[in-house]
């Protein structure tokens, strides 16, 4: 499969546990955009729990994390995964705006998606500041090859054209999805991580205990999704 991908130093892991976590954790809001069965969700649940199952179209948006661990930090990916359909468009922007990842997505089998993601681009191009936010265009189903209709030239064709990083992969077999994740933390923490401003820390909630509660407020809970 066609990529090109930063070069990934020595020592990066990925882990869904806390174990050995360094004293920093910095937060990633990373953005899946594309049509509507291009595999945002499939690629969301590999990034997540590296898991693959057939999914139902996304509603608004869906949420999860991930993660990282680097040599000296640990990046805790927030994952949104957004609708595709076209009903949902308008609504899309308050879900990437403030997104230190972007990836747009489309199936190597079906040219209109890899049309539909240049659209997205454009879009992207009016709302983000240059430099917030590292942007891949991911060539998704390349478990489909046989039924291209996308080359990796033309992929790589319009990556480097408009600066982004790509990429080919599959998220049923989970082919190059890991490496993928890797890539993105690297880049995120190198371009965005160290500027000042650029991602914040991430403090987990404390608990709260119910037990001795005199009354029971619904308004006082809140729910924590993730590590």
């Amino acid at each position: 499969m066609g990529e090109t991908l930063p070069r990934v130093p020595g020592g990066v892991r990925l882990h869904s546990d806390t174990v050995s976590r360094p004293v920093q954790t910095l937060r990633v809001k990373m953005v899946l955009l594309g049509s509507s069965g291009v595999g945002k969700s499939s690629l969301a649940l590999r990034f997540a729990k590296d898991e693959f199952r057939n999914t139902s179209p996304t509603i608004g948006c869906a949420y999860l994390t991930r993660l990282v661990h680097l040599n000296n930090v640990t990046l805790r990916f927030e994952i949104w995964d957004t609708a595709g359909q076209e009903k949902y468009h308008s609504v899309t922007p308050l879900y990437y705006r403030g997104a230190h990842a972007t990836l747009l997505v489309y199936d190597i089998s079906k040219r209109e998606t890899f049309i539909r993601s240049q659209v997205w681009l454009k879009e992207l191009e009016k709302q983000n500041i240059p430099g917030s936010t590292v942007i891949w265009l991911v060539g998704n189903k390349g478990d489909l090859a046989q039924d291209r209709q996308v080359s990796v030239q033309e992929g790589q064709s319009l990556a480097n054209d408009k600066g982004l990083f790509f990429i080919e992969t599959s998220a049923m077999t989970g082919e190059e999805v890991g490496k993928l994740l890797i890539s993105v933390a690297h880049t995120v923490y190198e371009c965005i991580g160290e500027q000042q401003g650029g991602l914040s820390e991430w403090q987990e909630a404390p608990a709260v205990d119910l037990r001795h509660r005199d009354s029971f407020n619904p308004f006082a809970l809140c729910c924590k999704v993730g590590p």
